[in-house]
């Protein structure tokens, strides 16, 4: 076995816990795994992993062994994933999920994009606002956004999504300006109430100082569309995705605030029942993806949800 098929070997244990799935997903014995690695302990002098009964944890060498290993492994698998994407045609029937304002305002047109490019492709769109699992409602790729948990599931990321915090002229002339992230304590907050649920703002400053500020607000929703709504109906500031208030900036109807502070991004990942054997339609989905996702994505206007 090379190196690499050793460096995949230790990602997935780490990854998953377990010596056992790890053998499953490799077709091979339980033992084979284990001793792939404790050879690769061995070649390096170092313990990577420490092994109880409950199951296993990196030692702070390993830790930093599994990052450079599955930067590798990913990078051999994404390097093969665009040769087979571009030397097969892509065909067959695939499901995408997505929650339900990302996928009617991003995912859509790059659907309906892909499909314009692959022809013999059948696609099924899935919006819910819940994390469902993914092979018991047949889902072949979902589009999630966050930090995602550590899990079996296969998965790629796509790149990041920005939000702003936003208010229309009219409320910032009756009600002021915030110049500073403690002003907006006495401003009325439209609260996302999926993200935001603790009344807590937290933003980065100019100097790069991480800020959290309590806010309060007549106003909590779990649906973006009515605090973009509440926001150009003047009733408060809100915290958006930039790609729900791009248009509205565009039209003036709202303008952002603080520009010199930052809002945490959420990571926008695509993720699959398994990260062996994935189906070219996946991997040409993602590749796909990928690309749209490298540049300044939430600039580009969106349809209304």
């Amino acid at each position: 076995m090379d190196r690499l098929d050793a460096m995949e070997m230790f990602v997935r244990v780490v990854e998953t816990g377990s010596f056992t799935k790890v053998a499953q997903e490799f077709a091979t014995t339980q033992p084979t795994v284990t001793k792939q690695v404790a050879a690769m302990e061995a070649r390096l002098k170092v313990r990577l992993l420490n092994r109880n009964t409950r199951g296993v944890s990196l030692t702070e060498p390993g830790a930093l062994y599994y990052e450079k290993c599955k930067a590798i492994v990913t990078d051999v698998a994404e390097a093969e994933s665009v040769v087979r994407v571009r030397q097969t045609q892509v065909h067959g029937q695939l499901r995408v999920g997505s929650s339900v304002a990302f996928g009617r305002r991003v995912v859509v047109p790059l659907a309906l994009e892909f499909m314009a490019q692959n022809p013999q492709v059948q696609l099924d769109l899935s919006f819910e606002d819940r994390y469902t699992d993914l092979v018991a409602n047949g889902i072949d790729v979902a589009i999630r956004l966050g930090k995602l948990a550590d899990s079996a599931l296969g998965a790629r990321t796509l790149g990041m999504n920005p939000w702003v915090l936003v208010a229309s002229p009219t409320y910032l002339r009756r009600h002021g300006t915030p110049r500073r992230p403690s002003d907006l304590k006495d401003h009325s907050a439209l609260i996302y109430s999926s993200v935001q649920g603790n009344d807590l703002w937290r933003l980065r400053n100019a100097s790069g100082e991480a800020v959290s500020v309590p806010v309060t607000g007549r106003l909590r929703s779990n649906n973006l569309s009515a605090l973009l709504a509440a926001a150009r109906a003047h009733m408060g500031i809100a915290a958006l995705p930039h790609y729900v208030a791009v248009d509205s900036l565009a039209a003036g109807r709202v303008v952002e605030v603080l520009k010199t502070c930052r809002l945490p991004e959420q990571e926008i990942h695509a993720v699959y029942p398994s990260p062996r054997l994935v189906p070219q339609k996946v991997q040409a989905f993602v590749a796909f993806l990928q690309g749209r996702f490298a540049k300044d994505w939430w600039e580009e206007k969106r349809p209304s949800p």
